[in-house]
């Protein structure tokens, strides 16, 4: 490929169109928001049309509108899918940003701003390394693009739209960038995610809010006893005590273990990284183990009884709390929620109602290695930093991708520029300027190689 000075010279522009897209608030899971997620669709929309899209369109579901495009530069080239998602976390808390949480501003080199880094930083890369490879007349192959706006409330119309538009999505390979890196010096490509189950419990004890003069000592707090089976639910070793929730886990050889450990990992920077005061795992893994090949669970959020200000004698009627668990190949969401419910139930005592309310999950994924696509992006990052990238197990969840697999036949390249340090879902989100450059950068090094190795298949 030819040098880029093409984006050299609009650096600025590439910019600030980024920071027009996260001016946008557009947080899917608010229905207050829904003009502005609608607003952030058009924007790519004509974003996609200008970067240099033959046809470019907004698809409605049942929710939230998807963003389509596409080139056709020789329908006997390979085609490109590109996933990415518009939709934002909600901001709050706000009181804890440091500026405005959708007023991007650069501080220390970095983007801050709610979705600079998820997705809206890493999916824009993606329209501009295409503006790029337009211009330059250096495309090599066909390009689609599919952007959701519901990725951050569960995706929920995505399914149906994939089913119903096989042949409009058909593709030979698909790319996203929503996962991290190891760090700025080390790049690093995500070979698989772990899954997730989300629910929520609700501890019942009585028919409304009681006197706890009156009646504590005599009744259940269903705060206390939510708090106790909770506490039943991992042991010392910080393994999950769900009977049978270990039973389908695919244990790693030791020379997977041995490969995933040649990420470079400074436990005093991790912890310094995000405020921890100390670290812990699961009995006989390492904390990036418990952090990526593990399955966990966790507790998301707890509430009940009276939070505000002063003080208010009552013992509640119900308590509530919010649970996920991650999960590592061959564990499905469906038979780990029924484990969960059965055991949960089984932990509450007779006084008290337990109901389990699943919300969303998805499953893990492992991508093959062995790939054209894959080995396509190794070269890419190779190029451009100058060093192969280590493979590395992510441990967060992209639901959706295991549909593209099963309905598209798709296994997903997830080339993502982020780092761990980058606050998603947290106040000061942030994204920095070097790793949203150098992934436009990046991206058309994979397209060449990509269709490089393609015809030489082809031969």
């Amino acid at each position: 490929m030819q040098p880029m000075p093409y984006i050299d010279q609009h650096r600025e522009r590439f910019l600030a169109e980024l920071f027009e897209l996260i001016r946008i608030p557009s947080v899917s899971t608010d229905k207050a928001y829904q003009a502005e997620v609608r607003r952030a669709a058009e924007f790519l929309r004509e974003r996609l049309l200008e970067a240099g899209a033959d046809h470019a369109e907004l698809c409605e579901t049942g929710g939230n509108p998807i963003v389509f495009g596409q080139k056709i530069v020789d329908p006997a080239k390979p085609t490109v899918l590109v996933y990415g998602h518009y939709d934002v976390q909600p901001a709050d808390p706000v009181e804890l940003w440091e500026t405005p949480p959708f007023e991007p501003t650069v501080r220390n080199g970095k983007i801050f701003a709610r979705g600079a880094c998820d997705d809206k930083g890493q999916m824009y890369m993606h329209v501009k390394a295409f503006e790029y490879m337009v211009r330059s007349g250096t495309l090599p192959c066909n390009v689609k693009f599919m952007i959701e706006g519901e990725e951050e409330s569960g995706s929920a119309a995505l399914p149906a739209f994939l089913r119903a538009n096989q042949a409009k999505l058909r593709a030979d390979t698909l790319i996203l960038s929503d996962t991290s890196m190891i760090d700025n010096d080390t790049p690093s490509i995500s070979t698989g995610l772990r899954g997730i189950c989300y629910l929520q419990v609700e501890v019942t004890a009585a028919a409304r809010d009681l006197h706890s003069g009156i009646y504590g000592g005599a009744v259940y707090n269903p705060i206390n006893t939510l708090c106790q089976m909770i506490a039943a639910l991992k042991n010392h070793a910080n393994r999950v005590t769900i009977p049978g929730f270990y039973d389908d886990v695919v244990e790693l050889s030791t020379q997977e273990r041995t490969q995933l450990a040649q990420a470079p990992f400074d436990a005093q920077a991790y912890m310094a990284e995000s405020g921890f005061y100390a670290l812990q795992s699961e009995e006989g893994y390492s904390p990036i183990e418990g952090a990526t090949i593990r399955p966990t669970l966790d507790v998301n959020g707890i509430w009940g009884g009276y939070t505000g200000e002063g003080s208010k004698t009552v013992i509640p009627a119900k308590a509530y709390a919010k649970i996920s668990m991650r999960l590592v190949p061959n564990q499905t969401p469906e038979k780990i929620n029924q484990l969960f419910t059965d055991y949960f139930q089984h932990l509450a005592p007779p006084g008290v109602r337990v109901k389990v309310t699943p919300h969303h999950s998805g499953q893990p994924i492992v991508t093959p290695m062995e790939s054209v696509a894959y080995k396509a992006a190794e070269m890419a990052y190779q190029t451009t930093f100058g060093k192969a990238p280590i493979p590395q197990r992510g441990g967060g969840s992209i639901p959706i991708i295991p549909l593209f697999k099963e309905v598209l036949g798709l296994d997903a390249i997830m080339m993502g520029f982020g780092l761990d340090s980058d606050a998603l879902h947290s106040p000061n989100e942030n994204y920095g300027l070097f790793n949203y450059f150098r992934g436009i950068e990046t991206i058309p090094y994979f397209y060449h190689y990509y269709a490089q190795l393609v015809a030489k298949l082809s031969k």
